[in-house]
């Protein structure tokens, strides 16, 4: 994994109602319900609200290009955004920078994200058969504000009571000693740990069916690619409600 360091947003929201996203993976259209059904569920409550998604938006679904376009644009009305990375996200630039090849991008789904940019991945080996030519092509070929973007997501956003991230933490580690790494995948550590979390964990990144807390953990990852439901949890007032596309 790419060895710059990630930002980490720390901020107390007050009384401000957050709204978090689970993994969009290139499911335009239900990030698009989703954001309606938080605005209607806003309507009723006073103030700016947060919207946070939990990264992951690229891969597997159809329209990765067009997600990383709509978080680029001003979120709705009276909300703010913040996009953390995913480990879809780190890897793509991975890709870009040379640390992974072209057919280990190809493993984490990142065919549909080229079809989405209009390129073929299926003919492109067979356009540059050399790799060197091949990666130099697809480079140049991603929009640059794009990867600008993806370059700039912080890895997690800190409250006093919630701390969102993308996979989860390392349970025996201070919040703010985690690693990177960590953050974008940790799996088993995070679920298997004995040691109590020091707040509720927002979490995505592992797909559950249906989404819950459990011992300080809220897992959003409905795999929305594959399920067709896109889960948001509201959290405000010390209370998650959740629902989905």
């Amino acid at each position: 994994m790419a060895s710059n360091a990630r930002t980490r947003l720390q901020f107390d929201p007050g009384d401000m109602p957050i709204y978090a996203i689970g993994d969009i993976h290139g499911r335009l259209d239900l990030l698009q319900q989703a954001e309606r059904s938080i605005i209607d569920n806003a309507a009723r409550l006073p103030g700016r609200k947060l919207i946070v998604t939990l990264g992951d938006y690229i891969d597997r679904g159809p329209s990765s290009a067009q997600v990383i376009s709509h978080l680029m644009a001003p979120p709705p009305p009276d909300f703010d955004r913040i996009c953390l990375t995913g480990n879809h996200e780190i890897m793509m630039l991975d890709y870009i920078d040379g640390l992974i090849s072209f057919g280990d991008w190809m493993q984490m789904g990142a065919d549909a994200l080229l079809r989405s940019y209009g390129l073929d991945p299926a003919q492109l080996p067979l356009v540059f058969p050399s790799a060197s030519k091949l990666d130099a092509f697809i480079r140049q070929s991603l929009p640059r504000p794009h990867l600008d973007f993806l370059r700039t997501l912080p890895i997690m956003a800190d409250t006093p009571d919630v701390l969102f991230v993308h996979a989860g933490i390392d349970p025996s580690r201070p919040i703010m000693n985690q690693s990177d790494e960590d953050l974008v995948f940790i799996r088993q550590r995070f679920f298997d740990s004995r040691v109590q979390l020091p707040k509720l964990v927002v979490h995505g990144h592992t797909p559950v069916e249906w989404p819950g807390v459990h011992d300080r953990r809220l897992n959003l990852d409905t795999g929305a690619f594959r399920s067709n439901r896109l889960t948001v949890a509201r959290l405000w007032r010390g209370q998650v409600h959740l629902f989905s596309t």
